[in-house]
């Protein structure tokens, strides 16, 4: 059975490769699926509270009235 061109050798992949962080990925295998989760759920929390700062009252340096 005769292989295809490995994937790496691809001069699209090699142009995308520069650009990633493969010690994140590392640090991610590492960890167990439940401390994965764990980390998507913070990650959504966050997120989730970003976009609720987003939608609120722009009115910061006002005083409020009495």
């Amino acid at each position: 059975m005769q292989d295809g061109p490995r994937p790496d050798s691809d001069p699209v992949v090699q142009a995308y490769k520069k650009d990633i962080d493969r010690t994140l990925i590392r640090e991610n295998l590492r960890l167990t699926v439940e401390e994965r989760f764990r980390n998507a759920m913070a990650l959504a929390r966050f997120a989730e509270e970003v976009r609720r700062a987003g939608r609120a009252p722009r009115g910061r340096g006002k005083l409020p009235s009495d």
